[in-house]
């Protein structure tokens, strides 16, 4: 569905030449938009980026969310923000937590300062299923750059600013850089062991799709402080692994490593405390900031509460068995990418 508002708009993507990034860059080049900008560390992503996409429309900026003044050059005339720079392996972040705290909390908040002292419009902060009961690093980290927002966003209602500043919370996005099923099909291609940390941890699957349209709801829809939810089926990862080696006939040993630093056996999207008054729609879960909550009575008679008791886990989701896992990977473009490029 075409989005008009975009027409002749102005877009910085923070993290732009990560998977998302690019997936977003793909999706708002259909649109008669005005300038993307493209902000990130890495000039080798890039360039490969600018060899590939041929556009006048795009530009990029090498830069780092911690330093203030190359965010503020980022966001210069734009109407629109979408910030998915993070730092985002667990076990790194375990490793050195103060550099997830600087990129994921500081940078997070460089960017929607300067982003309100430049007037943008919208801010869409992309955040993660780890910061809901966080036990590691970087889900505390990403907790905390919700928060910030949170607190942001709540002064713009207060003082009636016109930046809106909303958050979306992911889980598991296969194919995306770093992530399992990528992992799982070079062991394989290689004819390695696959390498499994528990055979009973659970993750939420969702699309490179799915991520882009959760953006693209909270970006339509969003109103300040607002963090979007998208309702996802779970599965085991040993699942996974085995409907790999089922999708690929191969006979791969499956080797049990156990949990990596600040692992958790299952994920979740909600808190109970969330859930138990958030906005329930088709697709999506809206927890809504406690400040808009001040006439209780009245948010319940307006809007559709959830009043779910227990937190939205991995395992208490949807189950998907090893066929229906199948049936997902072969939907996914970037599956058939893949299979391509590695047998």
């Amino acid at each position: 569905m075409a989005l008009n508002i975009f027409n002749n708009k102005s877009f910085t993507i923070f993290g732009g030449t990560g998977s998302f990034g690019e997936k977003m860059l793909h999706y708002l080049l259909k649109f008669n938009v005005k300038t993307i900008v493209i902000f990130s560390r890495d000039e080798k992503k890039q360039e490969d980026l600018r060899r590939s996409i041929k556009d006048k429309r795009v530009s990029y900026i090498i830069g780092d969310i911690r330093d203030k003044d190359s965010v503020h050059s980022a966001v210069q005339k734009i109407d629109y923000v979408f910030q998915a720079a993070a730092l985002k392996q667990v076990p790194s972040c375990e490793f050195f937590p103060i550099e997830a705290y600087k990129t994921n909390v500081i940078g997070t908040s460089n960017i929607i300062e300067e982003s309100i002292k430049s007037g943008v419009k919208k801010v869409v902060v992309l955040s993660t299923d780890k910061a809901v009961y966080p036990i590691n690093a970087m889900g505390i980290s990403k907790a905390m750059m919700e928060k910030v927002a949170i607190a942001k966003a709540r002064e713009m209602t207060i003082k009636k600013l016109k930046t809106v500043i909303t958050i979306t919370r992911y889980g598991n996005v296969m194919f995306s850089r770093g992530s399992l099923i990528p992992f799982l099909i070079n062991q394989i291609k290689n004819n390695h062991n696959l390498t499994i940390t528990n055979p009973n941890m659970t993750r939420f699957m969702m699309s490179l799709d799915d991520s882009v349209n959760l953006v693209i709801e909270a970006f339509k829809n969003g109103e300040n402080g607002d963090i979007y939810v998208q309702k996802s089926p779970g599965c085991k990862i040993i699942d996974i692994a085995k409907a790999l080696l089922k999708f690929f006939n191969k006979q791969n040993q499956i080797t049990i490593i156990g949990s990596r630093h600040g692992e958790k056996i299952n994920e979740y999207l909600s808190s109970a405390e969330e859930m138990s008054e958030c906005l329930n729609k088709k697709k999506y879960l809206t927890i809504k900031a406690d400040y808009r909550n001040i006439n209780y009575d009245l948010h319940v008679r307006k809007n559709k509460i959830l009043k779910e008791k227990k937190a939205y886990s991995s395992d208490k989701t949807l189950q998907l068995n090893i066929n229906e896992i199948i049936q997902l990977l072969k939907k996914q473009s970037e599956f058939k990418k893949l299979i391509n490029k590695s047998f």
